[in-house]
């Protein structure tokens, strides 16, 4: 078990959502983040730039190669917190809120910054994974599904795809 810094709680590794095994029906894996985790990253990207919050989403969904990105029930309410907690000050832009690190904000992510540089670490950069299994799934399935649904329904089109996967589940079956 990780230690956290100054009062966070700590993380247990892996826990799987709804406590089912990977695979199960109905089960979403493990999770990446529990909230309290969350907020630091949520924090260190508010802190590289002011952002608004699909920024934040989006910008986790890329250094997470598109292995995991977190939805707006759970940005938004700790986004709020952190504007609570004085850590975060919000400005109109527009008609989106921006929000933007306050000296206490990073005052708080200096006191942690251990804590905080491994979160970042375990998140990844931008195209850091380029050749990850979990990255590729994920980018032939938004290829299948955007393939799937262009223009007009085409049931040509719609076998081939189905032929393609299925050829693909069997090669890598026969992998040894």
């Amino acid at each position: 078990m990780l230690s956290l810094l100054h009062g966070a709680r700590p993380v247990r590794a892996a826990a799987h959502a709804q406590g089912d095994t990977p695979g199960s029906p109905g089960t979403r894996g493990p999770k990446m983040f529990d909230a309290g985790t969350l907020r630091y990253l949520v924090l260190q990207l508010i802190a590289d730039k002011p952002r608004h919050g699909y920024d934040i989403i989006k910008s986790i969904g890329q250094r997470a190669g598109g292995a995991y990105a977190p939805s707006p029930g759970a940005i938004y309410p700790l986004m709020h917190g952190l504007v609570g907690q004085g850590y975060v000050a919000v400005s109109l832009d527009g008609t989106k809120k921006l929000h933007s690190i306050t000296p206490e904000g990073l005052a708080f992510l200096d006191a942690n910054r251990a804590y905080v540089d491994a979160i970042a670490a375990r998140v990844g950069t931008p195209g850091e994974a380029s050749d990850d299994l979990r990255q590729l799934m994920h980018e032939l399935k938004a290829v299948v599904i955007a393939r799937g649904r262009a223009g007009e329904p085409d049931a040509v089109r719609l076998d081939a795809i189905r032929a393609i996967l299925r050829q693909a589940r069997a090669d890598i079956e026969a992998l040894a």
